[in-house]
């Protein structure tokens, strides 16, 4: 039973990890010189959508 609880938690700290690590690489690149750069140069802003911004609350 214990290990049951130990694996869960374990895996919701991944989880939780991994959006944490996303979050900051995209804020990162998006506000990076480069990706500044990038962005003007090319015109492109790719705005893509995460896994937890399909929520179901959003109205459209």
């Amino acid at each position: 039973m214990k290990v049951i609880i130990a694996i869960v938690f374990y895996l919701v700290g991944l989880f939780i990890l991994y959006i944490v690590i996303e979050t900051a690489v995209r804020k990162g690149i998006n506000s990076s010189i480069i990706g500044q750069f990038l962005e003007k140069k090319y015109g492109i802003k790719e705005d893509k959508k995460a896994f937890l911004d399909d929520d179901l609350d959003i109205e459209k």
